[in-house]
């Protein structure tokens, strides 16, 4: 038995004398088909050449094995993967406070935080704490949150309806495909109010 190649056993990659399937369909290093041979034969080829033997797509009817060299297909493998993981967009939810006592001022101030939450791609909690006998007058924070979710627009989409958790009412909205799509501007210096802890640690008023 040849001795374990690590990186090989890590990935699951099959290569060289581990490769068990009866015959094989063999791409050359330059992509070229070389037909369907057994395993041993396409391993000959390839040590002639001095590169390994790599299944590639190992459920494939027969699997498909490709001559060239391991470590660089590793490489390559691991350099397309830190790509893809960079494209991968990271939502965040970001919360905006409010009060039974809202003013106006203050609504319009965070619902336009909302607003550009969503825009930037990123999820909003909107919540709001009863306290004490606030908790008599849940109908208007219903009202609150219900018109946010109405002012927002097309901005963004419902993905929790309103519904109360202990003392807090509070909804999660999730950016709309349109914005999601649309591109963000570069911006010439970073702006204070993008920053998560600028949403959570919104002033609340008072009751």
């Amino acid at each position: 038995m040849p001795p374990i190649d690590k990186r090989s056993a890590k990935s699951f990659i099959r290569t060289n004398e581990r490769i068990r399937a009866r015959e094989v369909r063999v791409i050359d290093e330059n992509g070229e088909q070389l037909g369907v041979m057994p395993p041993f034969e396409a391993l000959k080829m390839a040590r002639e050449r001095s590169l390994d033997l790599v299944e590639i797509s190992p459920n494939a009817v027969p699997p498909v094995c490709k001559i060239q060299d391991y470590g660089k297909f590793l490489y390559e493998k691991d350099k397309s993967d830190r790509a893809a993981r960079k494209k991968q967009k990271v939502i965040t939810i970001k919360e905006v406070k409010f009060s039974v006592t809202v003013d106006e001022h203050d609504y319009q101030t965070k619902k336009n935080q909302a607003i550009r939450f969503l825009n930037e791609g990123d999820k909003v909690k909107a919540s709001l704490r009863f306290k004490g006998r606030q908790m008599a007058h849940r109908d208007l924070g219903y009202k609150i949150i219900n018109r946010l979710i109405t002012d927002v627009g097309e901005a963004g989409t419902v993905e929790f309806m309103p519904r109360m958790e202990g003392t807090t009412l509070h909804a999660i909205l999730a950016p709309s495909k349109k914005a999601e799509s649309a591109p963000k501007k570069a911006s010439a210096a970073p702006d204070k109010g993008h920053a998560p802890e600028a949403a959570a640690n919104s002033s609340v008023a008072q009751a």
